[in-house]
């Protein structure tokens, strides 16, 4: 059995797609899942299944969520490994000693393609920072936090043209905590 993280995208957020986390591990339990965790209300689920193919858990977890909830949610399946790699790639993480309040992580739903990195590139950040490694877009907000900066969701989404979630790096960290 495998053991993978799903994160939702925009759910329980300014009380709306609201998901309580028994109802969500409710839902995995119908998928057949096994082992299933929730960590906070955003939606990061941990769970093992069978199935090899991340995309194609992707798919049956948005489907059902539509089924029974009445909306869409953007899901990403990462594994064990996955999770791991984006822990140790942190380009913004030099010393060890950084305000890891201060940084977060973007995961895309496929690689975005150099035209669109290219118009995010475009973008005045001010002190902000990111860089995008594979799927992933790690951000480092040094002065106002991730709440004021430019490098929202929604702008990334929209000049990277892919479905993507953000998560500050204290979430994961204990989701790697979680499934080690």
């Amino acid at each position: 059995m495998n053991t993978y993280i799903c994160i939702l995208r925009g759910i329980n957020v300014s009380g709306h797609r609201i998901i309580k986390m028994d109802a969500l591990r409710n839902l995995f339990q119908k998928l057949l899942f096994q082992d299933i965790q929730t960590y906070i209300q955003s939606g990061n689920v941990i769970f093992k299944s069978d199935q090899q193919n991340k995309k194609q858990l992707e798919e049956s977890i948005q489907s059902k969520i539509l089924e029974v909830f009445g909306f869409e949610v953007s899901v990403l399946v990462k594994s064990i490994e996955d999770l791991t790699t984006v822990f140790d790639n942190n380009p913004f993480i030099i010393s060890g000693s950084e305000d890891v309040s201060k940084l977060h992580v973007t995961f895309l739903s496929n690689k975005p393609n150099e035209i669109n990195i290219e118009s995010l590139s475009e973008v005045n950040f001010g002190s902000d920072k990111y860089k995008i490694i594979n799927d992933v877009v790690y951000i480092f907000c040094p002065e106002n936090g991730y709440g004021k900066s430019k490098l929202s969701n929604q702008l990334i989404e929209s000049k990277l043209k892919v479905n993507a979630t953000t998560r500050n790096w204290k979430t994961i960290t204990q989701l790697l905590d979680l499934v080690k």
